[in-house]
């Protein structure tokens, strides 16, 4: 006889039924590996299907209700560790029950399913999860942002274009230019979650059962949002574009961190000597004693490497034709783990590094002029004093930057005579201005007090934005909080439905 001693019970696939010889052991254990980041979703999936087949009478009462206290005992016992010992992977909820309850009972949990949506069931579960973290680690992080732009409005520093100084700006004016593009990146990732929070359940390898089941039911009980309306649509073997969706989302996050890191390990260093990172966040050499080596944002650069390197292999395991890529996804879904877990990482890194910054304000503001960023605005002086066309303004400003060059001159040797001599240059009149003229054009504080349209860097107007992207930021704190209650509203009535079923 074929059919296995219940309590010896070691799967459906055991030579003698469809095939005629054990899996080889290194294959079985990398599927177990594989599998293991999911169990808690199989287990979730389990109870639910248990407690539609009851509902839709699919499953006696009785066999249900012997089905979830064997479920519930196994939740006392530790769910992932009893499934990894009872083995069996995806199918290791099953493999428990006919080991604890027989053929009889624990073989009927799978009607009417497959490993095609027990698989992307937990998958929608693991994307669903990473991302919801992710929308509250950049949340979190476009807090720290706008609290700190609220200090830093008349802190003062050098803009950049090219590699070289551009126009001045204030660090609350590029600390609000962080927090707007994490509010892109939240819409990204929210619009992912709402992808993927949709149920491939019931449908099993593609087209469903001939078995009544209530697809919705279970949705329900499991937390997600909608169904799969097309069957063939929701198996990952056959449409894997929401397991695209995530990494793509979390590698335009990165890019952001990444750079961000790149600006902090730059604005560190001897030569710009801006802020001063934390020694929590550094690491010293074994022979440069002099050495402070900023660690955490390099490790953010490095992370985000892998992240595309994520969006690379996603790509090719899960492209070729329908149905064709199945064991490669799992190469691809791996690596997002990882790198979702990463994410989340190092998006706590910087609630914690922003706030702790030494921000060296003299230096910032010295370096914001020095170096003719405030140029902009003496020929804005010309336009609006002497009446001259702006590129007739901006020519003899240029002219003069070469002779104060030549001349081993910076901005504070700027003279009367010397913008004079650069307008006799260009066009034989003189400009006219006077020192305090000058002077005051060249400023950055009333540089950037000037500043005052929006979306510009003056002090109440990035008090303006801040206030705007408060706003939004509540917003989207609010639609975190609306998802975990959701979730928690599922959970509940899947445990309220196992203790009907039970009797308590």
């Amino acid at each position: 006889m074929l059919k296995q001693p219940s309590p010896e019970y070691r799967g459906f696939r055991t030579p003698g039924i469809r095939l005629r010889e054990e899996m080889l052991p290194q294959l079985g254990r990398l599927a177990a590996g594989r599998s293991r980041a999911m169990l808690h979703a199989f287990h979730a999936f389990d109870k639910a299907q248990a407690v539609m087949l009851v509902e839709e009478r699919l499953l006696r009462r009785e066999h249900g209700q012997a089905i979830l206290a064997a479920l519930r005992q196994m939740e006392k016992d530790g769910v992932e560790e009893v499934r990894s010992k009872t083995g069996g992977g995806v199918h290791s909820g099953e493999q428990y029950l006919i080991r604890a309850l027989g053929e009889e009972i624990g073989g009927r949990l799978h009607l009417g399913r497959s490993t095609g949506d027990l698989t992307s069931v937990g998958i929608n579960t693991l994307q669903r999860e990473r991302t919801l973290r992710l929308l509250e680690g950049v949340n979190k992080v476009r807090r720290v942002l706008i609290g700190l732009a609220r200090q830093h409005t008349d802190t003062i520093l050098p803009g950049y274009s090219f590699g070289q100084h551009a126009q001045p700006m204030t660090l609350a004016h590029l600390w609000l230019s962080w927090a707007a593009n994490l509010a892109r990146d939240f819409d990204r990732l929210h619009g992912v979650y709402r992808r993927v929070n949709v149920s491939p359940a019931g449908a099993a390898i593609m087209v469903g059962s001939d078995f009544p089941l209530n697809r919705r039911r279970t949705a329900e009980l499991l937390g997600f949002d909608a169904i799969h309306e097309n069957m063939a649509d929701a198996i990952l073997e056959l449409n894997a574009d929401d397991s695209l969706d995530v990494p793509m989302a979390v590698a335009l996050l990165y890019h952001t961190l990444a750079k961000w890191a790149d600006d902090l390990i730059l604005w560190s260093t001897s030569e710009f000597a801006f802020v001063d990172i934390p020694d929590r966040f550094c690491n010293t050499s074994s022979i440069m004693m002099q050495k402070k080596n900023v660690i955490g944002p390099a490790e953010v650069k490095g992370a985000s490497a892998e992240a595309l390197g994520c969006v690379v292999t996603s790509y090719h395991a899960l492209k070729g034709p329908t149905g064709l890529p199945i064991t490669e996804r799992y190469y691809a879904l791996e690596a997002l783990w990882r790198v979702c877990d990463n994410c989340a990482r190092d998006l706590d890194w910087f609630c914690e590094l922003l706030p702790a910054l030494v921000i060296r304000k003299e230096q910032m503001r010295e370096r914001a002029w020095r170096h003719w960023a405030t140029a902009t605005d003496l020929a804005g002086a010309l336009v609006r004093e002497r009446d001259l066309p702006w590129r007739t303004s901006h020519q003899i400003v240029g002219i003069l930057i070469r002779l104060c060059e030549d001349r081993g001159l910076g901005p504070d040797g700027v003279t009367p005579a010397l913008l004079d001599e650069a307008a006799q240059a260009y066009h034989g009149k003189p400009a006219g201005l006077d020192a305090a003229q000058i002077k005051a054009a060249l400023d950055p504080g009333r540089f950037i007090a000037s500043r005052t349209m929006q979306g510009g860097p003056a002090p109440a107007e990035s008090l303006r934005q801040a206030d705007l992207f408060d706003q939004g930021l509540a917003a989207d704190e609010a639609t975190v909080a609306a998802i975990h209650a959701r979730l928690g509203e599922a959970a509940r009535k899947l445990e309220g439905a196992i203790d009907e079923l039970l009797g308590k």
